[in-house]
């Protein structure tokens, strides 16, 4: 069986760390990340005590190019799903602007997103 969102994009967001993980949900691995926990994205950005948009920015454009090597950015046609009002609602509200940082870093990078604005409603997932 296959699940209908097969890749989703999962985001965990501190105060000092931002990492952005795609999730293969038929086998539960995690094909492709981006953190600025990673040394060279480190010595790159100066997060210091807090990480901004930026930061986001950057990771998303580095996941978006995993993603290409990975042959996974276009979530093998279905593209690649990403609830922004649910990842938002997790983060807090202070967050919103770095989780629409990484989705427009992997957008403007080519990668094939699946906005899904309501979980309950996977019929009608708006297309960007």
């Amino acid at each position: 069986m296959t699940l209908l969102k097969r890749y989703v994009l999962r985001l965990f967001i501190s105060l000092k760390y931002i990492t952005a993980n795609v999730v293969d949900r038929n086998n539960g691995r995690i094909v492709a990340t981006a953190s600025t926990v990673e040394h060279s994205m480190k010595q790159s950005l100066e997060c210091g005590r807090t990480c901004n948009a930026k930061a986001a920015a950057v990771v998303g454009e580095v996941l978006a190019m995993r993603l290409k090597v990975e042959g996974l950015d276009r979530g093998q046609g279905n593209g690649i799903h990403v609830n922004v009002n649910k990842e938002v609602e997790k983060k807090g509200f202070k967050n919103q602007t770095k989780v629409w940082a990484i989705v427009n870093g992997l957008k403007n990078n080519g990668v094939k997103l699946i906005l899904d604005d309501n979980e309950n409603d996977s019929s009608h997932p708006s297309y960007h």
